[in-house]
């Protein structure tokens, strides 16, 4: 029999988290993000618990491509826009709109109308208010806006911004009015759309931000952006993921005995362990910190020791019912619907519920549950 691991995609839980999304602002079109290959979910695995986005978002022409062949005609967003010339036959092959945040892309755009004149984009120009990645800055925006604006091959043009701190654990200024300030006013002799909600600001600005168009990425996948200080449960938000396994073996070790590589646990009485077919070669982190939550049969436990390559190990001192073949719930749901929060097991390895969800490796098999 194969190995007993393999990660659930719950459908329903998608589908949910899009209309948590859609009714914290109803009034704007609701954009699913699948950049990562759906944050590591699979876009082909998703994109029909995803039927009610108004439109997707994704990072690269290829995810553009697959989303076209699974029938999408909605409108699909190049979230950091074209990285050469030659993108743009692509982009009107397949009607992939794209931002443009920097003025090599705009001269890119105008060589192209004179090498495919009836070509037309649908564009998201950015604006730098903060993060200081991509965008013009406030003093160049509204020049390279008109550039835009006088093109034949640019059908329409939506502003952008990206928040940085719309995850803080205060709301305010330490959010995303500072920003908001900043975008409003560079923008603010422009009529067009805007496109300005992360998943952040969807859950917590909502009444502060106009946004005709929101980026819904890591809420659709039932991570909380602003976790520790707010959690799933706090938004209404479902898993959509859950790595789950098996005990495979279990231990009896007394007092002074140590676990795992380095010995860097050494119980301090006798102890029931359960060794986990999980490790760092599954996604699951090598750095993960002894104490960090799991589910054994929907009970809750914790880790020991340093996590191998393909084993971890737990304790079951707690737990006489849990046996060889006891499920072990990773992260996400078990399936007597009890639930750990990747957030939850991210916080013990030091990372984020994003880098979890898209670091499960190639040798985990997936199921999808409907």
């Amino acid at each position: 029999m194969p190995r007993p691991i393999c990660a659930v995609i719950h459908r329903s839980a998608l589908a949910h988290n899009l209309k948590v999304a859609r009714a914290a602002m109803p009034d704007s079109q609701v954009y699913a993000i699948v950049k990562a290959d759906a944050y590591g979910h699979g876009i082909e695995r998703v994109y029909p618990a995803f039927a009610a986005a108004d439109g997707f978002g994704f990072l690269d022409l290829a995810e553009g491509i697959r989303l076209r062949a699974l029938g999408c005609t909605k409108p699909l967003l190049l979230l950091e826009g074209i990285f050469a010339l030659e993108d743009l036959f692509m982009c009107a092959k397949y009607r992939l709109a794209f931002t443009v945040h920097s003025q090599h892309q705009i001269e890119w755009l105008k060589t192209f109308l004179k090498i495919q004149p009836e070509a037309r984009f649908d564009v998201f120009i950015k604006i730098n208010t903060g993060m200081n990645r991509l965008g013009f800055t406030p003093e160049d925006y509204q020049q390279a806006f008109t550039q835009l604006n006088q093109f034949r091959n640019v059908q329409s043009i939506t502003q952008m911004t990206h928040f940085s701190d719309a995850d803080g654990q205060r709301l305010g200024q330490e959010g995303v009015l500072h920003q908001y300030q900043v975008f409003r006013q560079a923008t603010s002799s422009i009529q067009a759309p805007v496109s300005l909600s992360n998943s952040a600001a969807i859950l917590r600005h909502a009444g502060r931000v106009h946004s005709d168009i929101v980026r819904s990425g890591i809420m659709l996948y039932g991570s909380s952006p602003s976790f520790p200080y707010q959690t799933i449960q706090d938004f209404n938000l479902k898993p959509a993921m859950t790595l789950r396994s098996e005990v495979i073996a279990i231990q009896q070790i007394q007092a002074g005995q140590s676990v795992g590589y380095g010995s860097t646990f050494i119980a301090k009485e006798s102890m029931r362990i359960g060794v986990v077919a999980c490790g760092y070669a599954d996604g699951y982190q090598r750095i993960t910190q002894t104490g960090t939550p799991v589910l054994v049969d929907s009970q809750r436990a914790q880790t020991i020791g340093r996590v191998s390559m393909d084993m971890l190990v737990v304790d079951l001192t707690h737990l006489p019912q849990a046996k060889i073949g006891s499920e072990v719930t990773l992260w996400g749901m078990s399936s007597q619907g009890v639930v750990l929060s990747i957030d939850e097991v991210a916080q013990g390895s030091g990372t984020l519920g994003y880098e979890l969800m898209c670091g499960v490796t190639a040798r985990v098999p997936f199921e999808i549950e409907n």
